[in-house]
């Protein structure tokens, strides 16, 4: 049985399941366009490729911003702060969603929970007693030229109500502090990336996620995603438990 005893503070205010917000666009061509149309993900090799001509871009929508967020936090490549778990190797892509040209120099920030469903900042929430230094699994960096952003972290774990996920931000113009964090610049996109339910399956197995005494929602039984694959923040997915994960997706956003 799913416990939901805490999903009313990340379920948006208008229909539970259903995105709020601003579109935005998911953009590809060649073997991405076919890991993202489909959602794709395996535990072993890429997705199968296909051909395309030209750009395609897709729609998509924002997701609830969540409870968990805390402002200004740390401009870095790896957020993993010595937290344990299966690395995890993200490339997200920014585009411009009127363009689909990519989109350099905007930060992508995020943040998620530990293998035990615990945010920094507000450990215990999920019932673990752990050390809590307000940082782990939190932060993000600018995109590159080519728009993106290649942060390494690790498996998220589950808490109460909700199934694996990590909580992105897009924001542009921002200005970094030189105590690595960030101050300013606009907001434009707010969402969540998900994982595929076989692969979460192998990871759950896997210390310390087997340790996690909350009962896991899955993707089917979440209240935010609305089984849209990855033009709902389904990550294109490679790996095993034992080498890592990497995943990839690409945003597009409007200016």
């Amino acid at each position: 049985m799913t416990d939901t005893s805490h999903v009313p503070a990340e379920v948006p205010p208008n229909v539970a399941g259903r995105p709020v917000g601003r579109r935005t666009v998911l953009f590809g061509t060649g073997a991405a366009v076919a890991g993202l149309a489909v959602g794709a993900c395996t535990t072993t090799e890429p997705s199968p490729t296909a051909t395309a001509t030209g750009d395609v871009c897709t729609l998509t929508k924002e997701l609830t911003e969540g409870p968990y967020y805390l402002d200004g936090q740390l401009v870095r490549a790896d957020i993993t702060d010595g937290k344990a778990g299966i690395p995890l190797k993200l490339t997200l892509t920014v585009v411009d969603a009127d363009t689909c040209e990519p989109l350099p120099d905007a930060l992508v920030e995020l943040w998620h929970s530990d293998a035990l469903g615990e945010y920094s900042g507000f450990v215990g929430r999920n019932g673990h007693d752990e050390p809590d230094n307000g940082t782990f699994l939190r932060g993000g960096v600018l995109t590159d030229s080519g728009g993106v952003a290649a942060i390494t972290t690790v498996y998220p774990g589950w808490y109460r109500g909700r199934c694996i996920h990590i909580h992105v931000k897009v924001h542009t113009n921002v200005t970094p502090t030189s105590d690595g964090h960030f101050t300013g610049g606009q907001e434009i996109h707010t969402g969540q990336l998900f994982f595929d339910e076989k692969v979460t399956d192998a990871v759950a197995r896997v210390t310390p996620y087997s340790t996690n005494s909350v009962t896991r929602t899955t993707l089917a039984q979440d209240s935010i995603y609305d089984e849209g694959g990855a033009t709902s923040g389904l990550l294109t997915l490679t790996g095993t438990p034992s080498t890592g994960y990497t995943g990839t997706l690409t945003l597009g956003v409007e200016r």
